[in-house]
């Protein structure tokens, strides 16, 4: 299949400048005395955020031991492309399976993640082994002020407008009809495309199912009224970095884009806080993947970009909006949010598949990628079905 003319080829490199500077900041560094927290192995040693010596071991390691000419090529052999949606360039990562009965389906990233989320994940999408599993033509755009897509320069890019830009994305590559699947601000984005989209989106799969406000907690079991009150928590206690990015991202975003063991920290802190971890986020997920997310952010200078989705679209959800396409829902047991089913299907009101594992957290691309490929394609092979259709 032929790109259209306005979407092009899109190959980016750092130079050697570029990777040089890095490491040179890296070696400067200049780090704070260690925390007063001094637990023992557990989540309490990260109690005052990340850990002196877990910090030097990786600055370290990214310096000298960290290649991300690797990852360079990963994209490149996915495919890489970029298109302009309403005077913005978008970056995005393509790669058509090459079965016949493939159904088209966009993954949306969130903070702090990137498309480095599921450059793993695209070969068994694409092309699964078996033939009784789903294919998939793959589409993983970059958010709007994230990596390799531009950085807005006026207000107005927020969720509404991303899941816009997406189906006029989808559309540009010959996809008048798609699955949409997404995680933290991409589980947002792809709620509002089955909301908003019926008649191009076919149906979704979410990690994140946002209730409107306002239910009670009258009729719940006791093991939903805890997921409310965890939730309610987090957003209560836990989420200063939201509220930092929502009301003052530029202030952040100057440490963010000037020390790339600023962005580091900030970064890992929610690796490793919303992982399904005892101690640290490398017991699931590999260093080099992390190393891949925050190079990323370093290399395209888009820690203040990125932050400010939060400005745009904090809390913005609309509280009126209902997905009436099937809707498959995967409930991590670590993940920051959890909503009970009956609170979902007050906005979700055709869920075809809903599955809380044994294991995994906010990442679960990077925690449990057996896990959720298979659990990706069994939530999306209901969708079809409720639609009668096969993948």
């Amino acid at each position: 299949m032929n790109q259209p003319s306005d979407v092009q080829p899109f190959e980016p490199r750092a130079t050697d400048a570029e990777l040089n500077d890095l490491r040179a900041r890296l070696a400067a560094a200049r780090l704070p005395e260690a925390e007063t927290v001094r637990a023992a192995p557990s989540s309490r040693r990260w109690d005052q955020g990340v850990p002196l010596a877990d910090l030097v071991d990786l600055v370290d390691h990214w310096r000298t031991g960290y290649d991300w000419r690797r990852f360079e090529a990963r994209l490149d052999q996915i495919g890489q492309f970029r298109t302009t949606i309403d005077g913005l360039g978008i970056h995005f990562l393509h790669r058509r399976s090459p079965r016949a009965d493939a159904t088209p389906l966009v993954l949306t990233h969130g903070w702090p993640g990137s498309i480095a989320e599921f450059t793993h994940v695209v070969d068994e999408l694409t092309d699964p082994g078996s033939a009784d599993a789903p294919a998939f033509h793959v589409v993983v755009p970059s958010l709007p002020g994230f990596g390799y897509s531009d950085r807005p320069a006026t207000t107005a890019w927020g969720i509404e407008k991303i899941a816009a830009a997406w189906v006029e994305l989808m559309r540009r590559l010959g996809y008048d009809r798609f699955l949409a699947h997404g995680g933290d601000w991409g589980g947002v984005i792809t709620t509002i495309l089955g909301g908003r989209f019926p008649e191009q989106v076919i149906g979704i799969h979410t990690t994140v199912a946002q209730p409107p406000p306002g239910l009670s907690t009258d009729g719940l079991t006791p093991a939903e009224r805890a997921w409310v009150e965890d939730s309610r928590d987090f957003w209560g206690r836990r989420a200063a970095y939201a509220k930092q990015q929502a009301t003052r991202p530029q202030t952040i975003g100057y440490s963010l884009v000037d020390s790339p063991v600023g962005l580091l920290a900030w970064i890992l802190d929610k690796f490793a806080e919303w992982s399904d971890t005892q101690d640290s986020p490398f017991e699931t997920i590999p260093v080099d993947s992390v190393l891949d997310d925050v190079t990323l952010y370093w290399l395209t200078a888009t820690g203040a970009s990125s932050a400010r989705i939060y400005a745009e679209s904090h809390a913005a959800l609309d509280p009126d909006l209902r997905v009436d396409v099937p809707s498959a829902i995967t409930t991590y047991p670590r993940d920051i949010e959890r909503w009970p089913r009956p609170w979902a299907q007050e906005r979700f009101r055709q869920i075809v598949r809903w599955t809380v594992p044994e294991a995994g957290g906010h990442f679960p691309s990077l925690e449990v990628p057996g896990y959720f490929v298979q659990d990706l394609r069994a939530g999306l092979a209901a969708v079809l079905a409720a639609r009668g259709l096969s993948g």
